[in-house]
């Protein structure tokens, strides 16, 4: 059971990252062509999915948001590891003042909800996907930052890191060599579950009005402009909220099979 958590998340992403790639060169249709004797159609074999009220292509509209979808995922979760990680493994090898002072800092940008950081950003630098990315990505921060500082320690703990102090080996090293390593399959998961974290605020943004700009097809769009025909025509609304549902159930259950396999308590014995 537990790898088939695994093997589904993996074909849920996977999933998203052909489609995400193959709009770099390939969509059934153009994903911006307005067609106005072609919406609202029902799925055929001319548009698989259907077309928007725009007499726009579903399913090219689908495979090129999920490139933005993923670029956003991606650019957040590494902005987030970027800052977290290395700031979670020096307050974990530090006592004292600033090692406190940088975890209640943390604590403090915990509490701020990321739409309201969206919010402000947008207001200061306008509606973009950079704008969206930096607001997801500083929310995560504190999470890295947390779960880097209680890995780290419970690593500073052990025998071999007492051995490797009297040995002369200075601290960036130890960090590099023995805190890294040992913390890095616990980051893997948590970068996992703030893929999907990404992947629904970004599309609750978009739905706002606070990503992308008007014409850009991302998910979270395409549900808003779906919204306006959902009791005559439901699939444009519903197939990109579908498409959202399944991406984050993909790195959910990719994050869960990992922290299986990865768990030596959680492993199955066989």
């Amino acid at each position: 059971m537990r790898r088939l958590t695994l093997v589904t998340g993996l074909a849920l992403v996977a999933l998203l990252v052909v489609a995400a790639v193959l709009s770099l060169g390939w969509t059934p249709h153009d994903p911006t062509l307005v067609q106005a004797g072609q919406r609202l159609q029902p799925p055929s074999w001319s548009h698989w999915l259907g077309t928007d009220r725009m007499g726009i292509d579903l399913v090219s509209r689908l495979m090129t948001g999920a490139r933005s979808t993923l670029l956003v995922g991606v650019a957040a979760v590494l902005l987030a590891a970027a800052v977290g990680v290395p700031l979670g493994i020096w307050a974990g090898m530090s006592r004292g003042l600033a090692a406190d002072l940088v975890l209640r800092a943390g604590d403090v940008l915990l509490a701020l909800p990321a739409l309201l950081l969206a919010i402000l950003l947008v207001a200061a630098r306008g509606g973009s996907a950079a704008t969206v990315t930096i607001a997801i990505g500083v929310a995560a921060i504190p999470v890295f930052l947390r779960l880097a500082n209680a890995a780290t320690r419970g690593v500073m703990a052990l025998d071999y890191i007492d051995a490797a102090r009297m040995a002369g080996i200075s601290r960036a090293a130890i960090a590099r060599r023995h805190v890294l390593p040992n913390i890095a399959p616990l980051l893997g998961v948590q970068a996992s579950a703030s893929f999907s974290v990404a992947i629904l605020a970004e599309a609750g943004l978009s739905y706002l009005g606070l990503g992308a700009p008007a014409g850009s097809p991302t998910w979270g769009r395409m549900m808003r402009d779906g919204q306006a025909d959902l009791f005559l025509t439901p699939w444009p609304a519903l197939i990109p909220g579908l498409a959202v549902a399944l991406a984050v159930l993909g790195f959910n259950l990719l994050g869960d099979g990992l922290r299986d396999q990865l768990d030596p308590r959680l492993r199955e014995w066989r």
